[in-house]
């Protein structure tokens, strides 16, 4: 099993298959950051994902997660999801949707019912805004298309305060006569993405501005859940918020990182990573790498403040990859 210093397991491991998106949403990939993508050649092979995630397997991870940028784009990705889907772990998926259709058959193929779509907006206009193109009526037919298939489909909103925070009820309506989960995440701090404490809508003004309408019931939910659940008394739907600026969870954590270029992370604010690609590419033996970037995990937040909404006014502040280099 790899465990830290604080006895907490990690057996959810995120691989992030590539750092390119067809999307540029401004607080994962900004327009005037200097992000550059990873060459072909720096990126992990298939045969080297299968083989990493079989020695992590091995020592006790029992879900993954692909992640990218978008992972769907990535020409190898049904190739990948085929390698992955023999062994006895579960496989889920977080992606924006626009190429689920051709890939419809492959998931299912593969065994992976959970699936987590990036929708920052209802409206087609706000939705161009904050991902730079114009692909909302795919990603809402895509969306039904899941539903549709009887796939367990949460709904990721990234909140961000007089941008889109005044659709949180229109989210809510949504569950009303539809199956979906939707998951309010508060705005979190990455290299380039203006972040300032200003902008983030927390779990507690979500909560505040949902029960002025709605009267909701907390879910139960195990130590390693990131998410807060909740449901409506007759909706088909649920929503939860991911409260990881006001209301961190790190006590549970059970999550580590592999980014599309084979660094480890084994948190996602963490400064440090380890380089798991270059060793494998040398023959050398990747176990004591992997047991020893777990065993060094910071108690809270990557070690580099001991809370967010207050002790930082801007990104600048932050000593991280961006969001789309890590992997979401």
């Amino acid at each position: 099993m790899l465990i830290d210093a604080y006895h907490r397991i990690h057996d959810y491991l995120r691989i992030s298959l590539t750092d390119k998106c067809n999307l540029k949403c401004s607080y994962c990939d900004p327009v005037d950051s200097e992000i550059e993508s990873s060459t072909q050649s720096q990126f992990m092979t298939v045969d080297e994902i299968d083989h990493l995630a079989g020695i992590f397997i091995g020592e006790g991870v029992k879900k993954i997660r692909l992640t990218g940028g978008e992972p769907l784009v990535r020409k190898d990705a049904k190739e990948i999801i085929r390698r992955l889907s023999k062994y006895k772990v579960e496989l889920a998926l977080s992606t924006n949707a626009i190429l689920i259709d051709q890939f419809l058959d492959t998931l299912q193929s593969a065994g992976i019912r959970s699936i987590n779509v990036s929708l920052d907006s209802l409206q087609k206009e706000k939705f161009a805004q904050i991902t730079g193109r114009d692909y909302f009526d795919k990603v809402k037919s895509n969306i039904d298309l899941l539903l549709e298939n009887r796939f367990h489909v949460k709904v990721n909103v990234v909140v961000i305060k007089n941008v889109n925070h005044e659709e949180i009820l229109d989210f809510i309506r949504w569950t009303e006569d539809v199956p979906v989960h939707i998951r309010f995440i508060e705005f979190m701090p990455f290299s380039g993405n203006h972040w300032d404490h200003e902008k983030v809508f927390t779990h507690r003004e979500i909560l505040d501005l949902i029960q002025k309408e709605f009267s909701v019931q907390r879910i139960p939910t195990d130590p390693h859940d990131t998410a807060k659940p909740y449901y409506i008394s007759g909706h088909r739907g649920t929503f939860a918020v991911i409260s990881t600026m006001s209301e961190p969870f790190c006590q549970g954590c059970n999550r580590i990182r592999l980014t599309a270029d084979g660094k480890l992370k084994n948190c996602l604010f963490s400064k440090g990573e380890t380089d798991l690609l270059t060793a494998l590419r040398k023959g050398e033996d990747v176990l004591p790498l992997i047991k020893y970037c777990i065993a060094v995990k910071n108690e809270r937040l990557g070690g580099q403040f001991s809370s967010l909404a207050e002790a930082i006014p801007n990104a600048d502040m932050i000593d991280n990859r961006s969001m789309i280099k890590i992997g979401g």
